[in-house]
């Protein structure tokens, strides 16, 4: 039986830490590595060139991967119109509301992934930054959670469809699938994901934007992926 403790250094000793590998044989190191005891989730860092000092340079959004990322997201919808409600519900949302809902959050039920609000709801909404803000589950534009078309959204990222934001360092981290994932459907993800992020440069960035890329599995060493795939 082979213990965590080797199994963990089996696997590091698979990767070159001097080397800086093209895509398709970073993934098949990832899936080549011992595994786990579960499905580990395979997650992307990107480290970015940005200012994160400079409010114009802030690199958030969402994106929906081609094949997801083998996990449904618990989503919450605050919208008003009873029908669009319905809508929400048949879409995926796991809870639906309004002054009840705001409430319940305020009172520091957390239990959701996503919030996803219509625009008419910010006014409530907008008092629950000091919940959702810390948790990165605040509903905003950018992100395409706060929108008119609530259903499509939470139906989305029930599917998904993930949020990033770049942090105080300038890293965004996200999952981009599942060790199970075959080798070409992890690739599209992982295409997929840097295309969104390339899209967001800021005007402002100078130099390399994407500076550094690294796959990994849940429980194992980071891979170095040439920027430049």
């Amino acid at each position: 039986m082979v213990t965590a403790g080797k199994r963990t250094e089996a696997n590091v000793k698979l990767v070159d830490k001097e080397r800086v590998y093209p895509l398709a044989d970073g993934i098949k190191l990832l899936k080549t590595a011992k595994p786990a005891k579960f499905d580990e989730t395979v997650n992307i860092a990107l480290n970015l060139g940005i200012d994160v000092k400079k409010t114009e340079q802030t690199v958030r959004g969402a994106v929906s991967l081609p094949h997801g990322t083998g996990r449904s997201l618990r989503v919450i919808a605050f919208v008003k119109d009873p029908a669009k409600q319905e809508a929400a519900k048949k879409a995926g949302a796991t809870e639906v509301g309004t002054d009840e809902l705001v409430k319940r959050v305020a009172d520091g039920w957390t239990d959701f992934d996503v919030a996803v609000a219509a625009p008419d709801m910010m006014g409530l909404v907008g008092k629950l930054g000091k919940v959702l803000g810390p948790q990165g589950k605040m509903p905003t534009p950018k992100s395409g959670t706060v929108t008119p078309d609530v259903e499509k959204a939470v139906r989305e990222f029930a599917a998904g469809k993930i949020e990033f934001r770049a942090d105080a360092a300038g890293t965004v981290h996200a999952p981009v699938g599942k060790r199970s994932f075959e080798a070409d459907k992890l690739e599209e993800n992982v295409r997929a994901f840097l295309s969104a992020i390339a899209a967001l440069r800021p005007a402002s960035a100078k130099g390399n934007f994407i500076r550094s890329v690294s796959l990994a599995n849940t429980m194992g060493p980071g891979v170095d992926i040439d920027p430049g795939l």
